[in-house]
Parts: structure tokens; C-alpha cells; sequence
């Protein structure tokens, strides 16, 4: 029986970094379609129905963030967004207008290649995935237990949400903005240090060394994310 690869569609005008990763993608075991607008891409994902998206913000025709816009309102396709874009308010409105990663360029390969893997291993269903692995620590999301090595990790019904957000949406950047006001609500939205009093603590429950954290990873001015 023939295997059937991943299918990534890259919506990028330029032509140089569609040819790169339509190559690099392609000997890593994917199938890639490329397009560089942003109507040719809305076009062809309903016929490529790719399981992944790289999508550049700065596309000739539509704003790449009126893309991802559209994307979401009916697909819930991985989107990596790709862009020379570094503002951190550009990151966080792409993130939190549904964009499940944001990779800067210039970019390694690598750290490309590492965020697609984890956005395609989040296809798969948190209903399928009731007990979650992440190296030493797992999560046992249909009986609320946190466990280090086997060992039981008590954690304060706070504590737990957060970390369950975290770990349903693993590898993924989750901003401040997201997390304050799915735990606390809207009227939290600007109280970060909050939030960030609350990951402290968590990590000094789950982090071996607390002040070099391997699972809940800080992205700077935007969120963390669990790996």
C-alpha cells in the first residue's frame, strides 16, 4: 500500500524561499504545492486540502493576516506564519487571530522543520490523546493528574487550567493575551505579571531546574508554550 505524505501548501511571493522549501520540504518526506498570492492559495486549498500551512504576511494581492482571517473562519488546517515581520504586536495578532506558530526570517531550517512536526502531531484530537508525554512529565487529562517521573505533582485548580491550555496546544506559542482571558476573562487581558507569577509557580513544580525551564518555554513580549 502506497504511504501517503504530508501535504504542505506555501503561500510566499517570493519565488527564491518558495523554491528553497518546496525542495527542503519535499526531501523530508512532504508533498508541497506553493503559490505566491493569497487568492491563488485560498483557491487551492480546497483542492490540495493540505495539512499544513506556510503563510508570509506580506502577499501582493491580500494581507496575509486577512488570509489566515479567512482560513479560520471554516478550516482549522496548522498554520506556521513565515514573515520578516519581528514586531511583537504583529506576532501577537497573528497568533491570537488563529496562526498556530510564527517563525521569523531569516530562519534556520531546522527550527522550521521542528515546528511543522509539532504542529502536525496537534491534528490529532485531545480525545484521542487523553494521557499526554512530554519527555519526564505526563498528563492525565481525563483524571487531572500531573506526574513527574511516576512521581504525583499537586497542582492548584489554577495551576492545572493553565496547564492543561498549554499542553492541548503543545509546541504552540500561546499569547499572554490568550491565556489571561481564557483563565481569568476579558477584563485580564493587560494584567501579565499575573500571569506571569502563576508559570512561575508552575514551573517550580514541574522544571527540574526551574531557572533554565525544558518544558514551558517563554517567547519574549508574546506567550509560552509546553514542549
Amino acid at each position: 500500500m502506497e504511504t501517503k505524505l504530508p501535504r504542505i501548501l506555501i503561500i510566499d511571493d517570493e519565488t527564491q524561499i518558495r523554491r528553497f522549501l518546496r525542495v527542503t520540504l519535499t526531501s523530508h518526506g512532504y508533498s508541497v504545492k506553493d503559490v505566491g498570492t493569497g487568492k491563488a492559495g485560498l483557491n487551492l486549498i480546497t483542492k490540495f486540502c493540505p495539512d499544513l500551512v506556510i503563510l508570509d504576511l506580506g502577499l501582493p494581492d491580500i494581507d496575509g493576516l486577512d488570509v489566515l482571517c479567512q482560513l479560520r473562519e471554516w478550516s482549522k488546517v496548522p498554520i506556521i506564519i513565515l514573515s520578516v515581520k519581528d514586531q511583537e504586536s504583529v506576532k501577537m495578532t497573528a497568533l491570537d487571530s488563529g496562526a498556530d506558530d510564527y517563525v521569523t526570517k531569516p530562519f534556520a531550517m531546522g527550527e522550521l522543520l521542528a515546528r511543522i512536526r509539532a504542529a502536525m502531531r496537534r491534528i490529532v484530537g485531545v480525545d484521542e490523546q487523553p494521557v499526554m508525554n512530554f519527555e519526564d512529565l505526563t498528563l492525565d487529562l481525563l483524571h487531572r493528574r500531573v506526574t513527574r517521573d511516576d512521581n504525583e505533582i499537586k497542582l492548584t485548580l489554577t495551576e492545572y487550567e493553565l496547564l492543561k491550555i498549554l499542553a492541548i496546544n503543545a509546541g504552540k506559542v500561546m499569547t499572554h493575551n490568550y491565556l489571561l482571558r481564557t483563565i481569568w476573562g476579558p477584563s485580564s487581558e493587560k494584567e501579565v505579571q499575573y500571569l506571569r507569577v502563576y508559570i512561575g509557580q508552575i514551573r517550580r513544580k514541574l522544571e527540574r531546574d526551574p531557572s533554565r525551564p525544558r518544558h514551558i518555554i517563554t517567547e519574549p513580549g508574546v506567550g509560552y508554550r509546553l514542549l
